[in-house]
């Protein structure tokens, strides 16, 4: 996933403890993008109080605090209500779902975004060559369908099982693809081999490939709610850890790696924190309040 102050980050790249490029926050409210799963919590879903805390201090303090998360809505919801967002915006899906959050809602929240697109040509080419491959697909709706019993934590609703056929037939906003027989490098080989075209895609930590629409990102939805909010671009701050934060890293003026992140991740960010396992997206947000 060298002692650091609550502003720089492991290491000796020069894109570290560079801090003093960044306005004072005193005067402005910063857009800030928090990643879930590797960021807020670790691998086992547990926040810490440490990141707990500094998440809730950074929302009192009247921050723009924008989750933006691979998982889907219902997997969203528990991170929200944790760090105490009650009014704002969240982004799921990796971008493919954008929730307007509002306490006066009977819900809660709304949603006012949602990316579709045919899955049929991607699962096909998928199909074909990881045809022992588990899939999931959240569809319009936001339900889950899956085949071979296909459940993660991410999805936030126990997943149907129906045949591969209907999957082709749905509208997606998500599809999921995890392969337990290949080692990452097989995955990512016969990913590069099928040349997904018409959609957007990102490989997790292991086998694990997540589509959305083309073009769709969490970037992209970001970029949406700043021109909502009408925040300048200079005053935005986004951390994660995933290949699936690569583009909202380089979306941001403040782009913040985990300690743990992969090297491509790294390489997007202007910054690097602590692993997620020695808090380092509290390190980062306790940053904002100086």
């Amino acid at each position: 996933m060298t002692t650091l102050t609550e502003t720089s980050v492991a290491g000796n790249d020069d894109r570290r403890d560079n801090n003093q490029n960044y306005p004072s926050t005193t005067a402005h409210k910063l857009m800030v993008a928090l990643d879930v799963d590797g960021t807020l919590v670790d691998h086992d879903g547990h926040m810490s109080v440490p990141v707990r805390e500094a998440a809730r201090d950074v929302v009192a303090a009247g921050h723009h605090v924008t989750i933006a998360t691979g998982r889907s809505l219902n997997a969203t919801l528990p991170i929200i209500e944790h760090i105490g967002i009650e009014n704002g915006y969240a982004v799921c899906s990796n971008g493919g779902v954008t929730l307007r959050l509002d306490s006066s809602l009977s819900d809660g929240y709304e949603i006012v975004h949602k990316a579709t697109f045919d899955p049929g040509p991607a699962l096909r080419a998928l199909r074909k060559r990881l045809p022992s491959a588990k899939y999931a697909l959240e569809d319009e709706d936001g339900n889950f369908l899956s085949t071979e019993r296909f459940q993660d934590a991410s999805f936030g609703v126990e997943a149907i099982g129906v045949d591969f056929q209907t999957m082709l037939d749905a509208t997606a906003v998500r599809v999921v693809v995890f392969s337990a027989e290949n080692t990452p490098e097989e995955f990512n080989a016969a990913i590069r081999h099928i040349g997904l075209a018409g959609v957007t895609y990102s490989v997790g930590w292991t086998a694990w490939l997540d589509i959305a629409a083309a073009g769709v990102t969490k970037a992209s939805a970001l970029e949406h709610l700043r021109g909502r909010l009408e925040i300048e671009a200079h005053l935005t701050v986004a951390v994660g850890d995933g290949r699936n934060d690569i583009e909202m890293l380089g979306w941001a003026a403040r782009g913040v790696a985990m300690g743990q992140a992969p090297e491509e991740v790294i390489a997007a960010a202007n910054e690097v924190t602590h692993s997620v396992f020695d808090d380092g997206a509290a390190h980062v947000l306790r940053s904002l309040l100086l």
